[in-house]
């Protein structure tokens, strides 16, 4: 993650990387739709955990995984 004069910028790649494993998993499932648009709610999951501070693609992706199927069961 970079730094800059007290800002924190976000890592793309990382956060690029464990959306598209997660929505990749998701798609498979059913649980989203199999379609090229921007899940916004899955994405914005893997933003808060990353500004938590995990910054490994694979975990914020199952993590990601666990909260959108639990929230969809919820609902």
């Amino acid at each position: 993650m970079l730094v800059e004069r007290g800002l924190r910028v976000m890592n793309v790649d990382v956060i690029g990387r464990a959306y598209d494993i997660a929505a990749n998993y998701l798609r498979r499932t059913g649980a989203i739709a199999d379609n090229s648009a921007t899940n916004d709610a899955l994405l914005e999951l893997i933003v808060q955990m990353f500004h938590r501070g995990e910054t490994n693609p694979i975990r914020l992706a199952n993590k990601a995984i666990s909260h959108f199927e639990a929230a969809k069961l919820a609902a």
